[in-house]
């Protein structure tokens, strides 16, 4: 699937055309002058659709974890800069 480049100017001029691309499963790329900026895409459908693979409580068990000392306050010096003003 390949996406369709357009400028600014021409995104805010065709921009029903566009969402209708958009519509139809195309990506659209917006470039600021040559570089690209943004992407526009379809959304994923809301979280009623059923089609969406449910939760798994505890799938991931083990693979997370935070260091014993994550809460405690962090140096002056990391605050301050090396030059502790």
């Amino acid at each position: 699937m390949a996406a369709k480049t357009v400028t600014i100017e021409e995104a805010q001029t065709h921009l029903p055309e566009l969402l209708t691309l958009v519509g139809q499963g195309k990506e659209v790329i917006i470039a600021k002058g040559k570089e690209p900026f943004a992407k526009l895409i379809l959304l994923p459908q809301s979280k009623d659709d059923k089609t969406q693979t449910p939760r798994v409580f505890g799938e991931y068990k083990g693979e997370i974890w935070v260091s014993g000392d994550f809460d405690v306050p962090l140096p002056d010096q990391f605050w301050l800069g090396s030059s502790g003003k």
